[in-house]
């Protein structure tokens, strides 16, 4: 039996290299409606993939396939038959064909989409509090980073002070709904800026305050200064890892975002095999913004001129913000993150930023690597002049051994495959010595371990709140 035979509401034929030679309609209009033409090659991606299947099977197939025109969603069962005579050629029929109309993305589905790319391809990101202050910011461009800087001298400002907002003479911050999505200027940056506000909060939007985000129609040019900037100094030594960092974000984050989309199908329907494809894509694209963080953060700390601003800072303060930004990532794994209550502090003297980025490194890992259903905690402690604040989790736990190679650059104590690159305690570790503090980690195999971060105590502050 073959193709040719009875009963089949339309017929087809593809040769060895998937170039659709011949075509009944409906065939033939699904073809070209998915960009192809007749003879081309075959367009309708879950087809092509079901005539793969059937040449490694060698034999007639059968087997159904959901595919998207250009306003119908086509369902469709077909039977392929390979003819090994013909050097890979086959021959398709089509036994049922089902058309419904794509059904339109909903308010919440579209918001969701919109939201997933702006976070990716965002240059520029700040927690804001629930009238706008700015807690904690970091950028990923040069001409951000005069921006960045000044946020971070000001925390608790609303961020509208800091940049240009062209046409608005209103009091600021206005509400958020019409700050969001609005056009922005910062003056040391010749490209335009467009603002992005995500609400945090389950029920009254914005409660827990805002992500907010900067993202740029353009890439920066490399080696182009931005009007306005700060002239630099001539460079100590020549750093690739940042000069390339901000130039290979923005195309990599667009890819990210893309592969998200397609693989939630906000773009339409799509075959599993398909949306995993895109899962992989999105993966190994965040693991590549990982590395790229991960060497520019080497570079920086490994250079000659490296130096924190340190400030008084509250242990406490810096440890809720850490657990909340990753409150979701550990909700994801059941993980239940305890952070210190409100009230409990340690006054410190350190770098704000730098404090943060150790505990988000110390936490990620933790989350990543504790079991399901366990328990993290932040521990706040002050001793001898030190103020301490410990993660403390229920993993597997760390032999002697492991415990003396864990922060040497690029371990991961055999973990292959993790998506990590091995420097993130090795970059924290010499974070926490550049603020004239300590990371260690105390740890038995089978009860988890507790990573230490040990920072110089803020003594008049200290007695002060004693006293």
């Amino acid at each position: 039996m073959n193709a040719q035979s009875s009963g089949f509401l339309a017929r087809g034929r593809v040769d060895a290299d998937d170039r659709l030679i011949e075509a009944d309609e409906p065939i033939a209009g699904l073809q070209r409606q998915c960009g192809g033409e007749i003879p081309g090659p075959l367009a309708i991606p879950a087809l092509r993939n079901a005539i793969g299947r059937a040449r490694m099977a060698g034999r007639r197939f059968g087997t159904g396939f959901e595919a998207q025109g250009d306003d119908e969603i086509v369902r469709a069962r077909v039977e392929i038959f390979p003819h090994t005579d013909r050097g890979g050629e086959c021959s398709i029929g089509v036994t049922d064909w089902q058309v419904s109309p794509v059904p339109g993305e909903s308010d919440a589905q579209a918001a969701t989409r919109r939201l997933e790319i702006e976070r990716n391809v965002a240059e520029l990101w700040a927690r804001l509090d629930s009238a706008q202050c700015v807690l904690a910011v970091e950028t990923q461009a040069p001409d951000l980073e005069p921006l960045g800087r000044r946020m971070r001298e000001r925390l608790g400002y609303p961020w509208t002070d800091f940049v240009e907002l062209p046409g608005t003479v209103h009091r600021q911050p206005l509400h958020w709904r019409l700050l969001d999505d609005t056009r922005v200027r910062v003056p040391e940056s010749q490209r335009e800026w467009k603002v992005v506000l995500a609400p945090l909060g389950p029920q009254d939007r914005g409660s827990r305050g805002f992500d907010l985000f900067l993202v740029a129609d353009s890439a920066p040019v490399p080696g182009r200064p931005e009007s306005g900037a700060e002239p630099a100094a001539p460079p100590v030594t020549r750093r690739i890892g940042q000069e390339l960092s901000p130039v290979l974000r923005q195309p990599i984050a667009r890819i990210i975002a893309n592969a998200e989309t397609i693989r939630t199908r906000l773009a339409g329907p799509l075959a599993e095999e398909y949306s995993n494809y895109a899962a992989d894509i999105a993966a190994a694209g965040q693991h590549l913004l990982a590395l790229i963080d991960d060497l520019s953060d080497l570079e920086v700390v490994e250079s000659e001129d490296f130096a924190t601003a340190p400030d008084r800072i509250d242990l406490g303060d810096v440890a809720r913000r850490a657990a909340g930004i990753l409150a979701v990532r550990a909700r994801e794994r059941h993980i239940e993150l305890v952070a210190p209550e409100e009230g409990q502090s340690v006054p410190a003297i350190a770098e704000f930023r730098r404090v943060l980025q150790i505990l988000l490194n110390l936490l990620g890992n933790a989350i990543r690597y504790a079991p399901e259903g366990s328990t993290v905690r932040l521990k706040l402690s002050a001793r001898k002049g030190r103020a301490r604040v410990s993660v403390i989790d229920q993993g597997a736990g760390l032999s002697a051994e492991q415990q003396a190679r864990v922060f040497e650059k690029f371990e991961r104590l055999g973990r292959s495959g993790d998506g990590g690159s091995g420097l993130g305690l090795y970059i924290s570790r010499r974070l926490a010595r550049a603020m004239g503090g300590d990371l260690s980690v105390k740890s038995k195999p089978g009860q988890g371990a507790s990573f230490r971060l040990d920072l110089p105590l803020d003594r008049a502050k200290s007695e002060t709140s004693s006293g």
